[in-house]
C-alpha cells in the first residue's frame, strides 16, 4: 500500500508541472525547449540511478547470500557477481552518455 502511495504522489507531482510545461512561451525565450528536455533528463537519469542501485544492492545479497551457503565457491561467486555488477552500473552509464548527446 506504501508503495502505491508514492508511486501516486510521484504521479500527481508530475501532472502539476504538465500544465507549466505547456503554458511555457515558444520561440528565443524558450531556448528551443532546452529547459524541458533538462528537467526530462534529470528524471531519466534519476530513474537509471534509483534502478541501478536497487539491481546492484539484490546482487550484492544474493552474492553474499550465495557465499555464506557455500564457502568453497566464494571466489566463482565473487566473480559472477562483480560481472553482474559491471553490467548494472554500464546500463547507468549509458543513459548518462544518452543525457549528454540529447542536451
Amino acid at each position: 500500500m506504501k508503495k502505491w502511495m508514492m508511486v501516486l504522489v510521484a504521479f500527481a507531482a508530475v501532472m502539476l508541472i504538465a500544465p507549466s510545461a505547456f503554458a511555457q512561451e515558444t520561440g528565443a525565450a524558450a531556448a528551443g525547449g532546452k529547459g524541458l528536455m533538462a528537467i526530462a533528463a534529470g528524471f531519466g537519469m534519476a530513474l537509471a540511478a534509483f534502478g541501478g542501485a536497487l539491481g546492484q544492492g539484490r546482487i550484492a545479497s544474493a552474492a553474499c547470500e550465495g557465499m555464506a551457503r557455500n564457502p568453497g565457491a566464494a571466489a566463482a561467486i565473487r566473480a559472477a557477481m562483480i560481472l553482474g555488477l559491471v553490467f548494472v552500473e554500464t546500463l547507468a552509464l549509458f543513459t548518462l552518455v544518452i543525457i549528454f548527446v540529447k542536451i
